[in-house]
């Protein structure tokens, strides 16, 4: 993919995407290495994130070549706006992974490599579309997000602890990706060939309807308060 604006923009993207999915993966990390010697902890860390950035890797290329799949690109994009939403809704006892301090130091490489790749599966979803089939925005993405998640976690959990609607930014890039992939089905192009209008009302739909059913979500229980004492 040659370096034009839609490059820089899909980068960027990518980049909010691993930052707001990344957070059960930083704490992942810090709960697979925290009962290790000190002198282990840094070593478990970083081989166990290399571990983990080589299986994401991989994941995400097969999922770039799986979307290439005629029909797939619609229903990556479907699931993605899915995730928006819960990502938007999560309570806060949902966003604790259940992950047990690893007792040795292969343990907890294990551990980190494996719960990453379970619980990363949103992040290559969403990285695979942002990407539209270039490897190389792949490569890019997590070359800058990673060390950023390895040594900037903390800084970032508590940005959205103290900005919480930091949160919703994310959720509207995830759903725009959403919408970028449903639009980009082949199935669909022929439809949507020269008719600008249809395209910008899937975007809007698309992120309006996250960032709308998820506030309208997280209202529900003020709003039932609010009645329950009206009454």
């Amino acid at each position: 993919m040659p370096i034009t604006p839609e490059f820089w923009s899909a980068l960027a993207a990518i980049v909010v995407i691993d930052l707001v999915l990344a957070g059960d993966n930083a704490i992942v990390i810090a709960l697979a290495a925290r009962s290790l010697p000190k002198n282990l902890q840094r070593r478990a860390v970083l081989w166990g994130t290399f571990g983990a950035v080589a299986v994401r890797s991989s994941l995400t290329v097969a999922m770039l070549w799986l979307l290439q799949i005629p029909g797939l690109m619609a229903a990556g994009g479907v699931a993605l706006l899915w995730i928006g939403y819960r990502l938007l809704v999560q309570d806060d006892d949902e966003k604790e992974p259940d992950v047990k301090p690893a007792k040795s130091y292969w343990a907890a490489i294990r551990t980190i490599v494996v719960a990453d790749a379970v619980m990363g599966l949103d992040n290559v979803l969403a990285v695979a579309g942002a990407a539209n089939g270039s490897v190389a925005l792949v490569i890019a993405g997590l070359v800058i997000s990673i060390p950023i998640v390895i040594w900037g976690s903390t800084l970032v959990m508590r940005a959205l602890d103290r900005f919480p609607n930091l949160l919703y930014l994310g959720g509207a890039v995830l759903a725009w990706t959403a919408a970028k992939m449903i639009v980009s089905e082949p199935r669909f192009e022929d439809a949507l060939d020269g008719r600008t209008g249809a395209v910008v009302v899937i975007y809007a739909l698309a992120i309006g309807g996250v960032l709308g059913a998820a506030w309208l979500r997280r209202r529900r229980p003020a709003l039932a308060k609010t009645r329950k004492e009206a009454l």
